[in-house]
């Protein structure tokens, strides 16, 4: 008995170290999540995220995470993202169209009451210390778009 306890204990103790060994290598550099109004998400409400200098040069990943729930009433978003790169007030601009259906218009769900999803955004090139504005608004029809949470940033450094 003593033996399957400590066979137990080690094979713990190596999972963890495993994932901590993992852990280690994460390339995320910005991960951050702003939330919508309560009352829905106007045209007017851009959500700001500032990304702090950076400390590796490199060609960065990016994705919009973005949460939505029941009350949502579309199977699409379209998403206006404005990018500035500090210092040098470099601008992008793109156009997400996210769709959250399957060919058979059943909705993807991805969670229990709030139903998350990732779209890829262009890879960046970037300095040592640039940093980045980036706004967020929506740009479909309808001025207040009820159900969708929030939305995130995430960028990751590419070896």
């Amino acid at each position: 008995m003593t033996k399957r306890i400590h066979s137990i204990a080690l094979t713990a103790v190596m999972a963890i170290a495993i994932i901590a060994v993992a852990a280690c290598n994460d390339t995320t550099v910005y991960h951050h999540f702003e939330n919508t109004p309560d009352t829905g998400w106007g045209k007017a409400d851009t959500l700001l995220f500032v990304v702090p200098p950076l400390a590796e040069p490199g060609r960065y990943a990016q994705q919009v995470d973005l949460r939505i729930n029941e009350a949502y009433p579309f199977t699409t978003l379209s998403l206006v993202i404005a990018q500035r790169v500090f210092p040098g007030n470099r601008m992008k601009r793109h156009t997400l169209h996210c769709h959250f259906s399957e060919s058979d218009a059943m909705m993807r769900r991805r969670g229990i009451s709030y139903y998350k999803y990732s779209f890829s955004l262009p890879d960046v090139d970037l300095r040592r210390g640039d940093s980045l504005r980036i706004y967020i608004r929506h740009d479909m029809k309808r001025d207040i778009l009820p159900g969708v949470s929030d939305i995130g940033i995430k960028m990751v450094r590419k070896n």
